[in-house]
This record gives C-alpha cells, structure tokens and sequence, in this order.
C-alpha cells in the first residue's frame, strides 16, 4: 500500500484525495503556489511544500518542481486529481523514470487516448462506434475544406490534443469553414501549444453520457453506471446526474459493454471515464475518454457508495477491485451542481475576490466538495469553481426537490456566484421533464427573464 502520497493538484480535488488518505491511514503531502499559501489544501495536509509563483506554469504545471517536492518529501506515490498533469504523458513518464508510483494509467496509455486521432482509430479496431470524421490530424484549412465536405456538414472542428471546450467550432456550411478552423487553430495553439486539429461529423440537439469505468492490473474491468452531463454552457459542465432518464435498459447495457470494450481495448488501469453522444435515434456514438477521475465523480459514488478515490489509490498499489461487477447496484437519483466564482448574466466571466461569510447545506443525502471558507481569497489565476453540491434521493423528483433545498440555502457573501442561475435551473420546466441537451443552456436564458 502506498505510505506517502503528494496531490499535485489544489482546490477542492486536493482536499477530496486528503480526506480519503486520511481514512486509510496514508500522509499527505500538498503542493502550492505563492498564490495558495492559505489554501485549505495546504491546511488539511500533513505537510505542504511551495513549488512556485503564482501563474500555473510555474507552479501546478511545473513537473521538475512537483517531482522535486515529492522526492525531498520521502513520498512514493502522486495523485494528480482532475485537470493540470492528470492527463499529461510527460509527466507520467518522469514519475515512471523516478520510479515514483502515478496514481492513474500509464503514460502509454495515456498519449494513446489523449491524442483524439489515434483514440478514434483505437476505438474503431475494437468495435466501438465512432462519430465519422477524419481519419488523421489536420493542419491546413484547405484540407479541411475537402475533408468536411466528404464527411458531412455540419462538423465541429476540435483541437487535436485539446480538451474544456477550447479549440472547439462549428461549421454549418462551406462558407463558414475557414472562419471556424482558423479561430479553432489559433485559440488551440495558445491554449495547448500545439496546432493540429480534428474534424468530425457534427451530432445536433446530442444527450452528453459517459460511463465510468474502474480496472486493475489484474485485468479487471467494471463499469459503475452512466452520468448525463448534458447542462453545459461554453462547452463545460454545469450540472450532472445519475442514472440519465433517457436510457432504456437496452440501450443502457449496450452502452455499458462499450465502455468496457473500450478500456479493454487499451488494457486500461485506474479510473475512467468514456464519454458518449446519443442522438435522439437512440444511436450513440463515442466521443472521448478521460483517463482519469472526474470532476463529477461524486455523483457515481452517491448511487454506489463506492469510495473512487480509495478504490484508485488500492489500483495504483497493484491491489485487485474490491468489487465485481455483480457488486455494482446502482441505487437512487443523484445529481450535482457545480458552484461557480461567474456572472452568468455576463457570459459566466469568473468574478474573483474576497469571500466574507459562507454557509454550506446539510442533511440526509447532502455532500459538499469544496475548498472555501470565511475569509478565503478566491483567486483570479485559477479555474472558478468554488464547491461541487451533490444530492442523492430515492427518485429524480426527490432529488431536484432535495438539490432546490440544499441551493436555497447556500450563502457566499462577498462574491459574485452561480447559485441562483442553478435554482433556477432546477425549477425549470423542461429541466424537470428532462427533456434537455447540450444545447440547453442557450434555450434556457432565452426563457428566463
């Protein structure tokens, strides 16, 4: 079992993984920024090295300076939470050169799956099916051109190695093309220093579903039931839940066996995530996979009561699943509201600044993931998120009605915050009905007033 464990990451991810080696009696070490040096992170672990100033670069993207904390720290393992190095291959390997345990897939894999050109070809070898689209990466617009007139329109042009929503446009026609691909290519070179894109057939009005696996190195593979997360605005999550409403078992199982197809097509260890499209037909298509755990995860471990960050940390330990397949009984409605330092009447700018008095919800079948607290400084350097709230209830009802309460009593002063854009949310109709898509968010603040 891993003895000492440095989470390269912060905010509330960090503290979720503190939490959890805490119960299973491993020490922590938390890494910081000049920018953090208050974090609750910082607090809860049992020590905490400063690994640079305050821009990313510096400091959580920094992999000589994490490597350098966790080795001066005694540590043999590192957990890289949710974005940051969680899915950069370089980093795996230079854990992988320092026989320093990662806890997540190996670097191969990885490069594999990050790389969305060679994740589709990998998906279509296994007989997963795959949105059409083009069948390398693509550097010149008027390659493209030819490209999405024999695929499709309309199509989405993405960035090769991207990922958040960045590098993203569509295309409805010809004459947009060359508008779209341009400010594709250039927002992807900025965002992820790299050029190449990928085009692909786009899927209108699509349900967002993606099943989480779990696997060992022993060569077990399960899958923990599916997460709509269609709620999205500028191409990120806003809310999820679990089970999605509008999967028959049929369709649900044929989804599940995919999934599981597809980690075993990359004999994939640690937690994942595959990410699905369904189109109103029922046809679903793979769209990505996450090679770690999710943002969202605590949804799964709601309906499960599977703890995914200890079940990770036993994998990277070279420990067998503690459950099988048969094990997995889904139970309830969850869902979860990401909240969020944004003026949603204003684009969702991140608003930044000084929080003076919180309070946070409680009860029966209430969680709070969250790093804040009275006095703390949100950042403006960092990404916006401030808590995830999760519900579970024994229906889908019940569990809108138990999220409407637990939002209801939510206070953050000091800051501009996304609570009631999500009450909000909740009490709307077609929400309720679930009957609802990617698209949403854009139809939802044209009926609100």
């Amino acid at each position: 079992m891993i003895r000492k464990l440095l989470i390269a990451n912060r905010g509330e991810i960090a503290v979720r993984i503190i939490r959890a080696c805490r119960e299973m009696g491993i020490e922590t070490v938390a890494v910081y920024s000049v920018a953090d040096r208050e974090a609750l992170h910082t607090q809860l672990a049992d020590e905490a090295i400063c690994i640079g100033e305050t821009k990313s670069s510096d400091s959580y993207l920094n992999m000589e300076s994490i490597m350098s904390a966790a080795v001066s720290a005694g540590a043999d393992a590192i957990h890289p939470g949710v974005g940051f190095l969680s899915e950069n291959a370089e980093f795996v390997e230079l854990c992988e050169q320092c026989n320093m345990k990662f806890v997540g897939p190996s670097s191969a894999i990885i490069r594999k799956m990050g790389n969305k050109a060679l994740a589709r070809e990998t998906m279509i070898q296994a007989g997963v099916p795959v949105i059409p689209g083009s069948d390398q990466e693509v550097t010149e617009c008027q390659v493209g051109r030819t490209l999405a007139k024999e695929i499709g329109y309309p199509v989405i042009i993405k960035a090769a190695l991207g990922g958040g929503g960045k590098g993203m446009r569509v295309a409805y026609d010809d004459s947009q093309f060359e508008s779209a691909f341009n400010t594709a290519k250039k927002e992807s070179e900025m965002a992820f220093g790299d050029g190449r894109m990928y085009i692909e057939h786009y899927i209108e009005h699509p349900r967002h579903i993606e099943f989480q696996i779990m696997a060992d190195s022993h060569g077990n593979i399960i899958h923990l039931g599916e997460r709509d997360c269609s709620v999205q605005r500028n191409h990120q999550k806003m809310i999820e839940e679990s089970p999605t409403i509008v999967l028959d078992d049929e369709t649900r199982e044929k989804m599940a066996q995919m999934a599981i197809r597809a980690a075993k097509a990359v004999a994939y260890e640690s937690a994942g995530t595959i990410e699905f499209l369904l189109e109103r037909t029922g046809e679903f298509y793979f769209m990505e996979m996450n090679t770690r755990i999710q943002v969202e995860h605590p949804v799964t471990e709601m309906v499960t009561g599977l703890d995914m960050i200890k079940e990770q940390i036993r994998i990277a330990s070279g420990e067998e699943l503690s459950v099988s397949q048969q094990d997995v009984l889904p139970k309830g409605h969850a869902i979860e509201c990401r909240i969020n330092a944004e003026n949603p009447r204003k684009n969702f700018v991140p608003c930044p600044g000084h929080i003076s008095g919180i309070y946070m919800p409680g009860g029966n079948g209430v969680r709070v993931d969250s790093a804040i607290y009275s006095g703390y400084d949100v950042s403006p350097f960092y990404d916006s998120m401030l808590a995830k709230l999760i519900v579970h209830g024994k229906n889908r009802e019940e569990a809108i009605q138990k999220m409407q309460r637990a939002l209801g009593e939510v206070v953050i002063e000091g800051i501009t915050s996304n609570v009631d854009y999500l009450y909000d949310i909740l009490c709307d109709h077609i929400f309720r009905q679930g009957n609802y898509d990617v698209e949403f968010i854009e139809g939802f603040n044209e009926r609100i007033p």
